[in-house]
């Protein structure tokens, strides 16, 4: 029962950090890009954006999970659709009403949460196969993994675009905070445009794609000096092994 109860726990730490790691919806995967471009200007908006995504994803996930067989396989998709619709419209509401500035910030991307490719396809591929708990876990580490993801290119973009990081801009119940970093007349503009956004977006993938290609290489040199290792072993002990039976006769 302890062996069992420890297996869980495994599974569920592992279903929880491949979002944020292994499986990360934008950095791995690439989905959610169009969002993670155009809402990335300002950290204030990138934490708002990755809120208002994860709480969709997760009650979405967890409905599709508990209502996984009974919906038939020939409605399946157009039912997961009308139900991530309906979240969406009422976290837009919910915004709208007591978070007006972000909900003009964002703006229509709020709505394009029902066809991000992440919800859909978590409720495709995961929540209509598996129980409502792990459904849970699995929206809740893609929705960590995304909203780390897009505050990362938040950070690059609002600091060198602006030379500066505010807050209390968006989230008005808080007060309004602006951190200048960089002298007024030395940020870099271009970050604060879409071009901005495609060049911060490619840099990260790339250093990415270099720390994971060099773990590749590193692991396929040690499997090869292991394979080395194990062959000289096997002739030495071959050797050993004809010099005994020499000596015996």
């Amino acid at each position: 029962m302890t062996d069992k109860i420890k297996r869980e726990k495994g599974y569920t730490k592992a279903n929880f950090l491949k979002g944020l790691f292994v499986e990360n919806p934008l950095f791995v995967s690439i989905l959610g890009t169009c969002p993670a471009l155009a809402t990335t200007k300002s950290l204030e908006a990138a934490i708002g954006m990755g809120l208002l995504f994860t709480i969709v994803l997760i009650c979405s996930n967890v409905l599709v999970s508990l209502l996984r067989k009974l919906i038939p396989e020939e409605i399946r998709t157009p039912s997961y659709i009308v139900i991530i619709a309906t979240f969406v419209t009422m976290v837009k509401m919910f915004t709208n009403a007591f978070l007006p500035e972000l909900y003009s910030t964002l703006g229509v991307f709020i709505s394009l949460i029902v066809v991000n490719c992440i919800v859909l396809g978590r409720a495709e591929a995961y929540a209509s196969k598996n129980n409502v708990f792990d459904s849970f876990i699995d929206a809740l580490g893609m929705g960590i993994g995304y909203t780390l993801a897009i505050m990362l290119m938040a950070i690059f973009r609002e600091f060198l675009g602006t030379g500066a990081f505010t807050f209390g801009k968006i989230f008005t119940f808080i007060p309004e905070v602006k951190l200048q970093i960089i002298p007024k007349g030395y940020e870099i503009s271009l970050f604060q445009t879409p071009v901005g956004a495609f060049i911060v977006f490619a840099l990260i993938l790339a250093v990415i794609a270099f720390i994971r290609n060099r773990k590749a290489e590193l692991k396929f040199n040690l499997d090869k000096q292991e394979k080395i290792r194990k062959a000289q072993e096997a002739k030495l002990k071959a050797a050993q092994a004809a010099a005994n039976n020499g000596g015996n006769k």
